[in-house]
């Protein structure tokens, strides 16, 4: 990522700063379910074990200010669903934008193809013509 869009993403001081106790409250989270789902493996998301995120999600909003059976708040639970929900949909988006460069690209010149990540700036070169 280059500096000038680096600094337009404060994970830091615009993040990690403005939640550290909850950052922690989710990564023990992740800890918890990978002890419950795959407790000989190394920590890692897995995907095959829950895609339902937005009703898990919505069920554990329903006892927000509990305590679920495995020590972790259903808060917490709900912020984790909420961080998978968002992780995949901005994946699937990038998916779409792939695609559709992909598609432009497909009969055109190298001269007059997209290099991804630069949509903007030819988007704003096509309107100045």
């Amino acid at each position: 990522m280059a500096k000038n869009k680096r600094k337009e993403h404060p994970v830091f001081s615009g993040v990690l700063k403005y939640f550290p106790d909850a950052l922690m409250e989710v990564s023990k989270c992740s800890l918890q379910g990978q002890l419950q789902h795959n407790p000989d493996k190394p920590l890692a998301w897995d995907r095959t074990k829950s895609s339902d995120d937005l009703d898990a999600l919505t069920r554990h909003l329903l006892q927000v200010g509990e305590m679920d059976e495995d020590g972790i708040l259903h808060s917490t639970k709900v912020a984790w669903r909420s961080l998978a929900n968002l992780q995949k949909e901005l994946e699937e988006i990038k998916k779409e934008e792939k695609f559709n460069i992909e598609q432009y690209n497909r009969n055109r010149l190298p001269e007059d193809q997209i290099i991804s990540g630069t949509e903007i700036a030819y988007i704003i070169n096509e309107e100045k013509k």
